[in-house]
């Protein structure tokens, strides 16, 4: 104990893709402590939405997380047509898994090109970033935003999809499906990468469940959960898809599951575009709903996001609380960090897919 010391990974820090701090305890060069520190991005964004009428707080959603901004507006208007007690249109639904899905893309691909810098590889920085700004070209397409699209509506969706869209999409997948070949070859065939990923970080299936890990980071461990299937919403219980796993736990395991899980959104896409019936996409909300409580979580690109609400009856919530998969998976990191050595932290943090917006809030 005496020759250990602490060491400061942040909160400025390459390895951090955002305002945190991780305090690792060091034997020479192996980790024996880690104390993971968050708050300095906080916002008070959970009492903030308190002052604002339903409507207002849909654009706020956005901010929540900056990789994956539609799936936070989505969910919080998932949430609150539940408490409303309303049915979207059928189109709405597919039209918002098909987002959805283009959002979960979009995400793995900035944590892939994140991930890749972290592990001395500026090529796969450059590939990712090109097939992103492919997919953000379609997202520009439906409302004209790039990262905070300000698109879900309680009720469905803002406007219906522009001309050519299913086209552009469809061409836009099917150059992807050749460039993630691409990606793939650069980083399944790095020794380099490889040596940083395989077999560090292991976790265990037991200990995921125990800390509570979701989504990729947990399915990396072998557990078979998804809520996409398990508890489905929108229409994903008419989609054929694989739940992506891994069974080794370690960080190239989790690698693996988020390569593979767009390779099944590729799928989701186009399944809906092929079912998408014509029809309306968006209905009429009351100004104020009921009284009453509600919970609801998806599927995150990071794992598993819930919001529950409260309601007083009037037109602005009493209470809204987040859940979000990354302040628990990052509590979960100093198991995943003992025993390794400080060399090995960009390359464990980095494939947790870290976003401290959503994180602190």
């Amino acid at each position: 104990m005496a020759d250990e010391m602490w060491v400061n990974m942040g909160p400025q820090h390459p390895f951090n893709h955002g305002l945190w701090n991780l305090r690792v305890r060091l034997d020479g060069e192996t980790i024996t402590a880690a104390e993971p520190i968050v708050g300095y991005l906080h916002r008070g964004w959970e009492k903030m939405v308190e002052n604002r009428t339903y409507p207002q707080i849909i654009p706020l959603a956005d901010r929540l997380c900056y990789g994956s901004s539609f799936s936070w507006s989505h969910l919080y208007c998932l949430a609150a047509e539940r408490l409303f007690d309303i049915e979207i249109p059928e189109r709405a639904k597919y039209i918002r898994t098909a987002c959805l899905e283009i959002q979960r893309i979009i995400s793995h691909l900035t944590w892939l090109m994140a991930l890749g810098t972290d592990l001395g590889s500026y090529t796969i920085l450059i590939w990712c970033l090109r097939e992103r700004e492919v997919f953000i070209d379609r997202m520009v397409d439906i409302c004209g935003a790039r990262m905070t699209y300000n698109y879900p509506r309680i009720g469905g969706v803002r406007n219906d999809l522009p001309p050519n869209f299913a086209r552009d999409v469809i061409r836009s997948l099917d150059l992807f499906e050749t460039r993630l070949q691409e990606i793939e070859a650069l980083t399944d065939s790095n020794a380099a990468f490889r040596m940083r990923t395989v077999n560090i970080g292991n976790i265990s299936a037991e200990k995921a469940i125990n800390l509570g890990l979701t989504g990729p980071n947990l399915r990396g461990s072998g557990v078979e959960l998804d809520l996409r299937r398990h508890e489905p919403y929108e229409v994903y219980d008419d989609m054929d898809f694989e739940i992506c796993t891994a069974t080794d736990g370690d960080a190239w395991s989790r690698y693996r599951v988020r390569v593979d899980e767009m390779r099944e959104s590729d799928k989701i896409i186009r399944q809906c575009l092929d079912k998408m019936p014509e029809g309306p996409v968006r209905v009429k909300v009351p100004r104020c709903p009921p009284k009453g409580t509600v919970g609801c979580r998806v599927e995150d690109p990071r794992g598993e996001s819930l919001m529950y609400i409260v309601s007083d009856g009037t037109d602005k919530p009493y209470r809204l609380k987040v859940r979000s998969p990354n302040y628990i998976n990052l509590s979960a990191a100093p198991a995943m960090l003992l025993g390794y050595k400080i060399s090995d932290v960009p390359s464990i943090m980095g494939v947790l897919d870290m976003c401290i917006g959503e994180t602190d809030r």
